[in-house]
């Protein structure tokens, strides 16, 4: 009875899992399909399934009419840039907070929890105008400096560089080895799997971050992809096929770093959700 029971849930569970996947792919499916479907019929009713006749003149046409070459550039550099300089940032700082004693210490501790609580969106209007004094607007120093505040990396990394047992950094100390190399020969390796992760995660969220560069770039040229997107107009309305295009040329990079290390992703989206 036990065993039928089990089997029964977990055909249920099986298919609720397979309804909403194909929900979630949907979109995808009708995205890509919409790319591939001439302009004029994108619209037509009854819609058609299967784009016929099948045509790649949206993607050339956005090659060509738009720089989404450097479009990637930005993105990519300024991804790589902040994901690299949170890194060495909050490695740093989670050391400080987990491992060493100084006075002021929790405190600072609850500014990173302070800082993690506050929503970024209520940071904007302060920050653009701290960008603007500072003659930051519209240049990669204005984009990439605000996107390098992340208290969250900060207490993940704490969390885990806590649970690194005691007596290996004091025979370390014993060996007469200084803090940098405790942290870089010791808390760094042991928690390689959580860099990893914490790498890719950032990555993709900086690539994907539409809000504040499209309010601190003004020029199209210093535009990155998610911004881009919506550049992609003519006098003639929308062009959905050639928007769509867009889109999946700006999520490809990351879909296929997803493919790639979809372990280090899933390990890294479970260690942030995981937070206590």
């Amino acid at each position: 009875m036990n065993r039928k029971k089990y089997t029964i849930l977990g055909l249920s569970a099986t298919l609720l899992t397979i309804i909403i996947s194909v929900f979630w792919i949907f979109p995808l499916y009708w995205g890509l399909k919409t790319s591939l479907t001439p302009d004029m019929k994108t619209v037509a009713f009854p819609p058609t399934w299967i784009p016929h006749p099948l045509t790649f003149n949206s993607f050339t046409y956005v090659f060509k009419n738009s720089p989404i070459l450097r479009w990637y550039l930005n993105s990519v550099f300024t991804s790589l840039v902040i994901t690299v300089v949170v890194i060495i940032l909050t490695m740093f700082c989670a050391y400080a907070l987990s491992q060493l004693n100084f006075r002021g210490k929790r405190l600072l501790f609850l500014f990173f929890l302070a800082g993690f609580m506050i929503p970024g969106a209520t940071n904007v209007v302060p920050l653009f105008m701290f960008m603007n004094r500072l003659n930051l607007v519209n240049t990669y120093w204005g984009l990439i400096l605000p996107q390098l505040a992340a208290p969250i990396t900060v207490i993940i990394y704490k969390r885990f560089f806590d649970q690194v047992p005691k007596e290996l950094s004091d025979a370390m100390c014993i060996d007469g080895a200084g803090e940098f190399r405790i942290l870089f020969r010791l808390f760094l390796p042991l928690n390689w799997g959580v860099t990893w992760a914490l790498a890719i995660v950032l990555f993709t969220w900086s690539w994907n971050n539409f809000f504040w560069p499209f309010i601190i770039l003004n020029s199209t040229p210093m535009l990155t992809i998610p911004v881009g997107i919506t550049q992609v107009q003519s006098a003639y309305g929308v062009q959905y096929s050639e928007t769509m295009a867009t889109a999946i040329l700006a999520a490809l990079p990351t879909a296929i770093l997803y493919i790639v290390f979809h372990r280090q992703v899933a390990k890294g989206i479970a260690v942030t959700a995981g937070l206590k």
